[in-house]
């Protein structure tokens, strides 16, 4: 389970924000299951969950994969002339015991990297780096493996992803946590037709899951099917609408079918199994109601079972105060991403910070400008900016 993420230095983000997933005001559980992130166009939202997917493929790829000549794929902040470095720092909650993990890199290497765990609440240095070289805390062991390990250490790859690649047990649940239960959907409308065909071929229950999650949309459709795909011919999934024989492919449906659709395989995988789903603009393609019930399939304690958490952002205001009552997002679930529009740097902040009440209208006060982070739009400088292009006065 993920408490926090803290970043600084990346795209957008200037200066170090932290995205926290604990409760602020029911201390019953650890961890929140849910959290959302408004903004205006351009303010930097989507920039704070690549940078989480930063991090995952430096954890990935650093040394397997980076070219030890072309030093760290970072993307910096490059609205002022700082030299700085950039940061990222997730808390973890793995098998019941807390880790922080984290590093800082320029353009060339990786400064500073760290991991920490607290079993039993006490801090162990599981190991530290710097330009001085890797520490190991006093309880790891097999150390004479880890140093010939830290001498083989290029200075643009991260020590995590060497040393799980060399199976040393200490890290393996970090990595096994950024590359098994950290997903990323970061376009909504673009459907992996074959990683839906591989989720319903993996069992019958699974398509049974899938055709009732469909239907409980109320989108029409009654069953699936997948091809068998004939010589060169891929394989396709075609979709049933009522009861009868035509059969439709699934890019003949709707932009919202498609979506959730593509979406399915992924969030019964992360609701099975615990980890986070990350999603880029939830409301893309899917009705307010709809995206709804899915926020709503995190939060129901019977269906996530494992933990799973869900991480997203969007536009979509009748979610802080929807239409029928129901509440969709707690208090503490929801934050804001903001721009300042002198120096291009976003800043992140929770509603939290505003002391909002029960009865607060969360939906009109955000529209209203009460917590920032949306657009200053004046109709007379849309008027004033057609009305120039045609050259009246």
């Amino acid at each position: 389970m993920l408490r926090s993420f803290r970043l600084g230095n990346h795209r957008s983000f200037r200066d170090e924000q932290e995205l926290l997933l604990m409760p602020a005001y029911s201390k019953d559980r650890e961890v929140l299951p849910v959290a959302a992130v408004y903004g205006a166009n351009a303010s930097g939202k989507s920039n704070l969950l690549t940078g989480l997917r930063f991090m995952a493929e430096a954890v990935r790829d650093s040394f397997a994969v980076w070219d030890p000549t072309l030093g760290v794929p970072r993307r910096e902040f490059v609205l002022d002339d700082t030299e700085r470095p950039s940061v990222f720092v997730v808390e973890l909650v793995l098998e019941g015991v807390r880790y922080t993990y984290g590093f800082e890199v320029d353009t060339f290497q990786v400064l500073e990297e760290w991991l920490y765990s607290y079993p039993e609440g006490r801090k162990r240095v599981v190991f530290e780096r710097d330009a001085q070289g890797v520490r190991f805390g006093s309880t790891v062991g097999d150390r004479p493996k880890l140093e010939l390990l830290s001498d083989l250490l290029r200075r643009n790859a991260l020590f995590l992803s060497l040393a799980a690649q060399s199976d040393i047990s200490h890290v393996l649940p970090i990595r096994a946590w950024f590359l098994e239960a950290l997903r990323f959907r970061f376009n909504c409308g673009e459907v992996d037709e074959g990683e839906i065909i591989d989720f319903l071929d993996a069992g019958s229950s699974d398509r049974d899951q899938v055709v009732d999650l469909l239907r409980a949309a109320d989108l029409g459709i009654t069953r699936l099917f997948t091809t068998d795909g004939a010589g060169a011919k891929p394989r396709r999934v075609r979709v049933e609408h009522g009861v009868g024989k035509t059969l439709f492919l699934l890019r003949d449906e709707s932009a919202g079918t498609q979506s959730w659709l593509g979406l399915l395989p992924t969030v019964l995988t992360v609701l099975r199994g615990g980890g986070v789903l990350v999603i880029d603009e939830i409301d893309a393609s899917l009705h307010p109601l709809l995206a709804a019930r899915l926020i709503g399939l995190f939060h129901d304690v019977e269906v996530n079972t494992a933990g799973a958490q869900l991480i997203f952002t969007t536009h979509d205001a009748t979610l802080l105060h929807p239409p029928l009552g129901e509440e969709v997002l707690a208090r503490d679930e929801i934050w804001f991403v903001e721009k300042d529009r002198e120096s291009g740097a976003s800043s992140l902040y929770p509603l939290s910070d505003f002391k909002p009440r029960t009865e607060d209208n969360l939906e009109r006060r955000y529209l209203a400008g009460r917590y920032g982070a949306v657009p200053e739009l004046s109709q007379d400088s849309f008027t004033q900016a057609v009305r120039s292009g045609r050259g009246e006065a």
